[in-house]
């Protein structure tokens, strides 16, 4: 991974960077989709059913598949996978209000297929129904809830993506947006890269795009040059 300046920032901005990488890592819900107006309506009907604190179900839940959301607050196993599955079958057909993040089209556009993946905690046909939807492509390699055995905070998904592109998760830049799957492409070893305005202890050192507009990628070789903010 090559990691140089472009120039020097305007007053009280970080400088911009190019980056060169063997590939990109995305997430996909509010990373490359705007979902939340769905999944804030799932989670509250959730919360509502089960009579559990809504704030911190979604709290929780941002970047984790659906199952470890359930399971933290639904005791029994069994009734956990119940929801959790019918949970799942809602949001296939719940496709309203899903909008691209401004960016993306362009951004996956410029990349070659064999140099790009998705990674995302939700299921693999959710995830292509809602990246269709908004007009995006699929890559070949997505990496969804149920190719992994530990979904994010754990890093296998972005590890088992960056192996199926052939390449060390290490020699990657990964965008995420939220707590677990930036723990998640950390634990990696990807160069992480913030996407919108989540900020914890763990963004404090990371780079941040407030969407793709702020990205451009090219092709040198075999690897992904980045510019970023």
């Amino acid at each position: 991974m090559t990691i140089r300046p472009l120039h020097a920032a305007d007053r009280g901005m970080p400088p911009a960077y190019e980056l060169a990488v063997a590939a990109v890592l995305l997430d996909m819900d509010g990373t490359l989709v705007d979902s939340t107006a769905v999944v804030e309506a799932v989670w509250g009907e959730f919360a509502a059913t089960h009579g559990v604190d809504l704030e911190a179900v979604l709290r929780f839940s941002h970047g984790r598949r659906t199952i470890d959301t359930v399971t933290a607050f639904l005791p029994d196993p069994h009734q956990a996978r119940d929801v959790a599955a019918d949970i799942e079958a809602d949001e296939l057909v719940r496709l309203e209000g899903i909008i691209a993040i401004p960016g993306a089209r362009d951004l996956l556009a410029s990349l070659p297929d064999a140099c790009v993946a998705v990674v995302t905690s939700a299921e693999r046909e959710l995830a292509v129904r809602r990246l269709t939807a908004v007009g995006l492509s699929c890559p070949t390699v997505l990496v969804a809830a149920e190719d992994v055995e530990a979904g994010k905070p754990s890093p296998d998904g972005f590890l088992r993506a960056a192996a199926a592109l052939g390449v060390s998760a290490e020699d990657c830049a990964a965008f995420e947006d939220a707590e677990a799957g930036l723990q998640a492409a950390r634990a990696a070893g990807a160069f992480t890269v913030v996407v919108g305005g989540y900020e914890s202890p763990i963004t404090r050192d990371l780079r941040r795009v407030i969407d793709f507009r702020q990205v451009r990628a090219r092709i040198e070789g075999h690897r992904v040059v980045l510019a970023l903010p």
